[in-house]
């Protein structure tokens, strides 16, 4: 909570010194926007990185999904893969709100419907999640673009209407 105030008031000191007219293209930024989006190949180049680099985990994510000490147990060396995917999902997330601004619920919802429907192997959860986000994204933002056109929605509009009413479901069901 003390983090994210601290940041959001960093955040609320961009706004208030940038120049009137960035003003719009921040507000969006921070809603989420692809429409300022800029080129996709470095944010594809470090995807590829990541799924070519946690194919070889899918095994030992499976394990440690149930529990440190099992996969302990099993040889897994819990510290450093906690750490090594702490790493990439900071990296993943940081190259995605760089490109995109800060889209929610699409890596909340996204993971968890799909170990619904396909179960819990990480070697299959990990590169259907990047295909579904991706998905899920671009139908969003064709929605975004065209529901209230000629004007335009921030993408994150849409992903969070859609995903609250998911994410409350899957925590109603986890009961």
């Amino acid at each position: 909570m003390v983090v994210a105030s601290g940041w959001g008031a960093l955040v609320t000191f961009m706004l208030a010194v940038g120049s009137r007219h960035q003003l719009p293209g921040m507000l969006y930024w921070l809603m989420g926007d692809l429409a300022y989006a800029g080129s996709p190949w470095l944010a594809l180049g470090v995807l590829a990185a990541a799924v070519l680099a946690a194919a070889p985990l899918g095994r030992s994510l499976n394990v440690l999904a149930r529990g440190p000490l099992q996969a302990t147990a099993l040889g897994v060396a819990v510290r450093p893969l906690e750490w090594g995917i702490y790493a990439a999902a900071s990296v993943l997330t940081a190259v995605a709100v760089t490109t995109a601004g800060s889209i929610g619920f699409v890596g909340l919802v996204v993971p968890h419907m799909l170990r619904l429907l396909l179960g819990n192997d990480q070697r299959l959860i990990l590169p259907a999640s990047a295909l579904a986000g991706g998905a899920l994204l671009a139908g969003a933002d064709v929605l975004a673009r065209t529901l209230i056109a000629p004007e335009q929605l921030p993408v994150g509009v849409i992903t969070a209407l859609l995903g609250v009413p998911l994410f409350l479901y899957l925590l109603h069901r986890s009961r």
